[in-house]
């Protein structure tokens, strides 16, 4: 099994490596790349020294799984070349993944899609639509699913290690303020923001993602990636997606209109028997940091609708919403013999 990783120096990356380790894939080889910046780093990867290769220039043969996360605008130009050479692309951006001849795979739910992979390029969904999925699906089986209403509250780590640093750099220059319960978000300059539209320190940013139409990106994302995964094309979603103060973790309140009707004691248990899914009655971002699987909680009814249903689910969106279902894709590529162990 020789693996490559691209963008193995950026966030998501770096969390794609210690992953790896822990779960003790299977490797023979492993080659890190990255933008020529970061070229020529060494990393060390499962007690080796790896040198960082310049993805702009290197040769991709002999790589039998290559893990993307280095952004769309890389991946459209780099994902066919590496193909070409010989490899499955897993793409973790935005690049590939509403195109019909790329499978958009989160294992738990639709792993059947990976027979088909004619471009060699799997995609792997937006980290705030993973985050739902697993739940989504066991609901939708059980009960079918008519529509769905999403309002998304999202970490700054979704917009990078920019995101990062401009919320931290905000609480930093915000100090005493915030500490004496004073901070109004006039009283304190918090610098003009780069990340994000507004000031995130102490604040709720209705609008993450960037405008297509009267939706954003991320909007959109959330809807038609949905649709794809559930295979559900006809599927009615409304989704306002925010972006909250918090550094890690997804979470996202969901009002559901079921085809059939449920008894909520039943309805729990369906989802509590979903694959990757705790059930915690107060589930947060605090608690999804960290680990796999995502938290789902106050399940109760919706009475607005006929056989409504409500929930709140976090997740992490690094970890599952990133850099796990990225290697869960190629363990389940080497489990169906689609990729030699």
């Amino acid at each position: 099994m020789n693996l490559g990783i691209f963008g193995a120096t950026g966030q998501v990356g770096v969390v794609m490596r210690a992953i790896l380790e822990q779960r003790s894939f299977p490797i023979d080889q492993v080659r890190f790349f990255a933008t020529a910046r970061s070229a020529g780093k060494t990393l060390t990867f499962m007690g080796r020294d790896v040198v960082v290769e310049d993805s702009e220039i290197a040769d991709f043969s002999g790589i039998d799984v290559a893990l993307f996360s280095n952004g769309a605008t890389a991946s459209k130009v780099l994902a066919p070349k590496v193909a070409a050479a010989g490899a499955i692309v897993i793409d973790n951006s935005s690049a590939w993944r509403m195109n019909d001849q790329v499978p958009l795979v989160v294992p738990e739910v639709n792993s059947h899609a990976l027979t088909n992979i004619p471009l060699g390029i799997v995609a792997n969904p937006n980290c705030t639509t993973m985050v739902c999925m697993s739940p989504m699906k066991a609901i939708a089986m059980a009960y079918g699913l008519k529509r769905v209403v999403a309002s998304t509250y999202q970490a700054v780590s979704g917009a990078g290690i920019a995101g990062v640093e401009e919320l931290a750099g905000q609480i930093q220059r915000a100090g005493d303020a915030i500490s004496k319960l004073t901070f109004d978000g006039s009283s304190v300059d918090l610098g003009d923001p780069k990340a994000f539209l507004e000031p995130i320190a102490g604040n709720v940013i209705p609008l993450a993602g960037s405008l297509v139409d009267d939706e954003t990106n991320e909007e959109h994302k959330f809807r038609d990636e949905s649709r794809k995964i559930l295979e559900l094309p006809e599927l009615r979603v409304a989704t306002t997606c925010v972006r909250v103060p918090v550094f890690t973790g997804h979470s996202i309140a969901l009002n559901l209109e079921l085809e059939r009707p449920f008894e909520i004691e039943k309805l729990r248990q369906v989802i509590a028997e979903a694959p990757s899914v705790i059930i915690d009655n107060i589930p947060t971002p605090l608690k999804a940091a960290g680990i796999d699987p995502s938290i789902v909680g106050r399940i109760r009814r919706d009475e607005s609708v006929e056989n409504g249903l409500a929930l709140f689910i976090s997740g992490d969106n690094l970890r599952k919403g990133a850099a796990l279902n990225t290697i869960q894709i190629a363990e389940a590529l080497i489990e169906m013999g689609i990729v030699a162990r």
